[in-house]
This record gives C-alpha cells, sequence and structure tokens, in this order.
C-alpha cells in the first residue's frame, strides 16, 4: 500500500482494540476508534493513550457511534477515509449469548453485514479485518481444526459469528473486497475483562493470596481451551492486511488447556494449591459446551510468517502478577 496509513478500529476499547492501537501507533499509523456515548467516560484500556498529548488528538482519535446506526457509521467513514478497516466490535461473551441472544446477533451478524456494505461503498478500496472466532467450529469432528474444518456452533455467539464469517467470505468473492476473516482462538491479557473465566480466576487468585477472599468458584473445570496471548494475536491481525491477497486464517497456539490447568497454573504463580480453594458450582456449567477447540495455524505460519512468542504460563503468570499489582494498589 501506498500513502498514509488509517486505520479504523471498531471495539477499540476492547482488549484486543488497545493492544491494536498500541501497535499501530507504533508502526506510525494515524488511529481512529469509534466508541458508544455513556455516561462513564472512563475508558481504561486506552486511557494511557488518551492521556498523552502528544498522541491523542494527534495520531489517536476517538469518534462517536454505534454499529447499530449506519448512518453515523457513514458519515465516520466520510471523515476518516480509513485504508485498514478492524472490525473488532461486538457482544463477545459465549455464555451471556445464551441470556441475550438477539442483541448478539444484532451486535455480531447484522452489524458485520452492516459495515461490510458500507466498506462496499467506500470511493476507495479498504482492506478489512474480520474478527471471526474459534467458536464457529463449536462441536467439531476433528481436532485440531483449520480453515477448511465445517463450522458447527453451540451458541447463539458461535452461530452469530459463523454467519458474518461466511457473508465477508461472499463479499470477498463477490465483490472482490480485500476482506480477512481470523478465526482466534481464545486470547487472553491482563486487559481481559472480569467476566471472562480466565480473569476470574486471576483475580480471585490474587485476592485469595492478599487475604481478602477465600475459595476460587467455578463451573466445568474440564473444559479444555486454546489460549495465547492478546499482544501476539493482533499482530497476526495486522500481518494479514499487509499480504498481497486477501484470505481466512486460524490464530491459534496449537496447544489446548483446561480451566483447571489454568487454575492451578495460577495458584502456583503466587505458591498457593489450587485444591485448597477451589469449588465447582453447576449453575455456572455453560448449557452446551463446545468439543475439544484447538487451532491449526499451520497456514498463517506458512504464509505470513506468524508464530505467536508467548507461551502459557508467561500468559497466566503475567496476569495474575497485574492483577496483583492491581488490587495491592487499590484501596477496596
Amino acid at each position: 500500500m501506498s500513502g498514509k496509513s488509517i486505520a479504523l478500529i471498531t471495539g477499540v476499547t476492547g482488549q484486543d482494540g488497545s493492544y491494536l492501537s498500541d501497535l499501530l501507533l507504533a508502526k506510525g499509523y494515524e488511529v481512529h476508534g469509534i466508541v458508544r456515548r455513556t455516561s462513564n467516560l472512563l475508558r481504561s484500556r486506552v486511557e494511557h493513550l488518551r492521556n498523552d498529548p502528544a498522541i491523542y488528538g494527534q495520531r489517536f482519535f476517538l469518534h462517536y457511534g454505534d454499529l447499530s446506526d449506519a448512518t453515523t457509521l457513514r458519515r465516520i467513514f466520510r471523515k476518516v477515509r480509513p485504508s485498514e478497516v478492524y472490525h473488532l466490535a461486538g457482544q463477545s461473551h459465549v455464555g451471556l449469548s445464551f441470556e441475550i441472544p438477539e442483541s448478539t446477533c444484532e451486535e455480531v451478524a447484522m452489524a458485520s453485514l452492516r459495515l461490510f456494505e458500507i466498506c462496499r461503498d467506500e470511493p476507495q478500496p479498504v482492506r478489512i479485518y474480520h474478527a471471526s472466532s474459534s467458536e464457529v467450529f463449536g462441536d467439531a469432528e476433528t481436532a485440531p481444526q483449520h480453515e477448511g474444518t465445517p463450522f458447527r456452533p453451540t451458541s447463539p455467539y458461535g452461530c452469530a459469528k459463523a454467519f458474518a464469517t461466511q457473508v465477508a467470505h461472499v463479499y470477498r468473492e463477490t465483490y472482490g473486497m480485500f476482506l480477512c476473516n481470523g478465526m482466534a482462538y481464545n486470547h487472553e491479557s491482563p486487559r481481559r475483562g472480569e467476566n471472562f473465566v480466565t480473569r476470574k480466576i486471576t483475580r480471585q487468585v490474587a485476592l485469595i493470596k492478599l487475604g481478602r477472599a477465600s475459595e476460587l468458584v467455578l463451573g466445568n473445570v474440564e473444559s479444555r481451551r486454546d489460549w495465547g496471548h492478546a499482544q501476539d494475536y493482533v499482530e497476526a491481525m495486522w500481518l494479514m492486511l499487509q499480504h498481497a491477497s486477501a484470505g481466512d486464517y486460524v490464530l491459534a497456539t496449537g496447544e489446548s488447556h483446561s480451566v483447571l490447568d489454568f487454575a492451578r497454573a495460577a495458584f502456583a504463580v503466587v505458591d498457593l494449591s489450587a485444591d485448597d480453594f477451589l469449588r465447582h458450582d453447576t449453575a455456572l456449567d455453560r448449557r452446551s459446551e463446545p468439543a475439544r477447540l484447538v487451532g491449526d495455524a499451520t497456514k498463517i505460519r506458512n504464509v505470513l510468517g506468524w508464530v505467536p512468542q508467548r507461551r502459557f504460563h508467561d500468559l497466566v503468570r503475567e496476569m495474575v502478577l497485574a492483577d496483583l499489582a492491581l488490587l495491592e494498589s487499590s484501596t477496596l
């Protein structure tokens, strides 16, 4: 690509959006993010960028918008004229999608279609990254899963992502759009939301270590996932849009660990035994649990040279230590 690199990120205040903003700014991009208007103006994951006068309003900009409001989105596109779009926004909690299935499908499926239509109407071609998910594979018959593995989602979230992923493929083939699907497996970090099981574990372990809690209550601890680090995954997102042609890629470590593995690793960081504090609550078990989800990232390794740099135990250690530091500095 030639000329100025301007990126537009939906979901900029989320875990991936904030790390992606850091990455793109370090590469010299002008970065624009779409945020919802709320009464709470504190956006913790990007506060370090908003508080830097050399960056905010100079190379990093936030725009009020909503993925359900096509008129406002078109105005933002007309003002920003991005060369790259990273579509990361949408309700992303799998368990919650059973409680709010309609809004999940609206935010994940229809919002993606709406965004692709806006990009299709842009006067200059736009390169688009769509954040798909390993949840599209769901109850997969084979493991590990690759780009050709059939979709068999087991949640409303997975169904919505499968729709958006298929639509992205249709738009790429029909209209010649540069549209990539990143079928990302679970990726975590200290910036992960506290309603996700990994962050729930690391925060509770930190509270137990500090004497502020006495147990860790979890659902099915035998559930297995392919866990990587969000910073590695946003690097993959960027690489996908720098390639000569658009395609779909599985983003994964290729390693499978159970929730119990994660909990034990977290307690080990603070020299405690998980067996002394773990308690199972059947009410927290997911209604429909996917089969063994573990990804085969051979394609992205061979085509783009992407290999995850951070290992499972390093990720867990980083998250526990970050929560310890956060809680120790808190008066709560």
